[in-house]
């Protein structure tokens, strides 16, 4: 996704919000009130002993196109809650993933780890949708947003009970998010121009990380040894997203990972 096309998509997804919340806000706002998101145990999942992973519900992206069909998210995450997921993403951008709301819904529904909203955010109505929808986290785009943005959509997220993922591509991002005062940072190896994944831009930023802040290493992770690498590095967990969904079982190529890097680990 070129640096022009996430501005085009962000700019679309706030339309969108700002459309929605004139039909709707105030429905939305009640539902909200009355879903008690758990932001903190998203952070201390990721945060715990061993290797945490972020386990990724999508039908579709924009370097792969249609990678799940037919696509069942709530299916997906039992299996991903029974393989032992830190957390999981569901993609509810209509456009490049042919995401929804529902589908984080479904997730909700069907499982009790905390479950992260991945999309194009930008105001502070999508937060509320996510806490309405049952979401514990969200996903904050450094590359699209600007400072004072960035800095208030991490304080709403922290007043409506839930995380902020702050992802971020360069290391001025990541002073960008430290400033901003993220405390779980997301470091993105696909580049957003060429969509290509370089796995030393994981190794490179993850040294500006201090001490206290969460780090989540994302995309183009495989196998076992990407992670204990990373996770030497100095990486809490991992997103990871496609290696599930094109596996026949998502959920037993988790357990599969998940074992094989845990043997990796303290083998």
């Amino acid at each position: 996704m070129s640096t022009g096309l996430l501005s085009a998509m962000m700019a679309a997804a706030k339309r969108s919000a700002e459309e929605r919340e004139r039909c709707t806000g105030a429905a939305v706002l009640e539902a909200a009130s009355l879903r008690a998101p758990r932001g903190a145990d998203f952070k201390a999942r990721l945060a715990g002993a061993g290797i945490s992973i972020i386990a990724e519900c999508k039908s579709r992206s924009p370097s792969r196109g249609i990678i799940r069909h037919p696509y069942d998210p709530g299916a997906i995450a039992r299996g991903y809650a029974a393989a032992g997921a830190a957390a999981i993403s569901v993609l509810t951008e209509p456009t490049c993933f042919d995401g929804s709301l529902q589908h984080l819904s479904a997730v909700r529904d069907h499982v009790d780890v905390p479950v992260l909203r991945k999309d194009f955010i930008s105001t502070s109505f999508q937060i509320s949708e996510a806490r309405a929808a049952g979401a514990d986290a969200v996903l904050l785009i450094v590359a699209g947003l600007g400072n004072r943005t960035l800095v208030r959509l991490i304080a709403d997220a922290e007043q409506e009970g839930l995380a902020a993922l702050v992802e971020v591509h360069t290391k001025e991002e990541l002073v960008q998010a430290l400033g901003a005062g993220a405390d779980v940072i997301g470091v993105n190896s696909r580049n957003l121009k060429t969509l290509a994944v370089d796995l030393h831009v994981l190794d490179e930023l993850v040294l500006g990380v201090p001490s206290g802040v969460t780090a989540v290493a994302e995309s183009g992770l495989r196998t076992a040894s990407d992670l204990r690498r990373l996770s030497d590095a100095g990486y809490d967990a991992f997103l990871i997203g496609e290696r599930f969904m094109t596996a026949s079982d998502p959920g037993e190529a988790l357990a599969g990972l998940l074992a094989e890097a845990q043997h990796t680990v303290t083998g």
